[in-house]
């Protein structure tokens, strides 16, 4: 039975290692990228699409290339908020960039057990987080270099995130290294990871008017200074 990567957190979050988490990431990064070599963009890439095939002991991803219903409107975007980019929101043009992106998003909740953003009651909040650059806090415990590929995966430029090839490098090297005693994060922090209660978990039709030019936390404090 096939079972979906928000699913299988609720079910296996408390028994997980970071080397299972890296190794998690790394499988569904690896189908990402044979993706992008067919020259092939996801488009609404999240923790409902990711599917794990248990008797097979593999990750794969679903809805590919699944742009949304024929009668959206025209100036609408479809996806699932928390993980969609800041270009398209800013209604730029939906890249390979993008979806990796929605791949550092996918990359905190294996590392928290829980959707990014959840906490927001509003869409019009959480569009704007991530235009202004507000990223979920990251999880102590989180390994130093899997915190900063995920960091680089969710730059508010899309130039400056890195491609699915150096992903794949970064993380198999990171693997290598992982001590397995590593067991536990602390999720004395994070709400119940086994609660149904989550309020963004399908893909949706959405329309934001007005969107200002996406911008990283540190942009906007340096502009203060």
């Amino acid at each position: 039975m096939d079972v979906d990567l928000r699913k299988y957190l609720q079910q296996n979050y408390s028994k997980l290692t970071w080397k299972n988490r890296i190794k998690i990431t790394f499988d569904i990064i690896d189908v990402l990228y044979k993706i992008h070599k067919d020259n092939t963009i996801h488009r609404d890439l999240h923790s409902r699409n990711i599917l794990y095939r248990q008797h097979y002991d593999y990750w794969y991803i679903s809805d590919l290339a699944f742009c949304g219903p024929a009668n959206k409107p025209s100036e609408s975007i479809y996806g699932n908020l928390p993980y969609i980019a800041p270009e398209v929101i800013a209604k730029k043009e939906y890249t390979k960039a993008s979806d990796i992106y929605s791949i550092a998003m996918i990359m905190w909740e294996i590392s928290s057990g829980q959707p990014p953003y959840n906490n927001y009651e509003h869409d019009f909040d959480v569009s704007m987080k991530i235009i202004d650059g507000i990223r979920p806090e990251i999880v102590p415990g989180t390994p130093l270099k899997y915190q900063q590929l995920m960091e680089q995966c969710w730059n508010a430029d899309p130039l400056n995130r890195p491609d699915g090839n150096t992903l794949i490098e970064e993380l198999r090297s990171l693997l290598f290294y992982q001590n397995e005693d590593n067991i536990k994060v602390q999720t004395d922090i994070f709400i119940d990871v086994n609660t149904d209660h989550f309020k963004n978990t399908t893909s949706k039709v959405y329309i934001f008017k007005d969107v200002p030019k996406p911008k990283n936390a540190f942009d906007i404090e340096h502009e203060g200074i």
